[in-house]
């Protein structure tokens, strides 16, 4: 009888897969953060020793473009069909300005910061903008509302940095 309780309490073969499924996205995003940190670190070395954020984050998109270019032509079946007039104009390069300036900045503020106040502060604008954007839908993403429990959830998320880190 308790065996036969215990079955039906398990998911089924799909919502066991979406789980799992579910589970492992959530482990690659922890493993982002911690590359986060990692390139940033080196990176803010490397702009320490040449004596500028600027060149280390040039070094650091030049070769970051080579390796996405590289693994563009390893994967891709063919040459893909582009949409150049489906793209905004401004989708071209606002994307790649942000990511120049979080790049230089982040290279700029580890040295003087130290690599875990900047994350962690850096983490908060992240988790704080990221609610905003997706409480409004912003960027044509699903709209997910915040509610009282969010709220708190990024209450305790500014208070436990502020706690931490000052």
């Amino acid at each position: 009888m308790k065996t036969q309780l215990l079955m039906k309490s398990l998911p089924n073969k799909p919502q066991k897969r979406k789980l799992m499924n579910m589970l492992i996205l959530m482990a690659l995003a922890v493993l982002t953060g911690f590359m986060v940190v990692l390139q940033g670190g080196l990176n803010a070395r490397l702009g320490t020793l040449l004596q500028s954020p600027l060149l280390a984050a040039l070094s650091t998109l030049f070769f970051g473009a080579v390796f996405t270019f590289v693994a563009v032509i390893v994967t891709s079946r063919g040459f893909p069909t582009l949409q150049f007039k489906a793209v905004p104009p401004y989708l071209w390069f606002t994307g790649a300005f942000f990511s120049f300036i979080a790049v230089t900045l982040f290279y700029y503020l580890i040295p003087k910061l130290g690599i875990g106040t900047a994350v962690a502060f850096g983490l908060c604008g992240q988790v704080l903008f990221s609610t905003l954007a997706a409480h409004f839908g912003w960027f044509g993403l699903p709209i997910e509302p915040i509610d009282v429990k969010k709220m708190i959830g990024l209450g305790a998320l500014v208070l436990g940095i502020l706690l931490v880190k000052l």
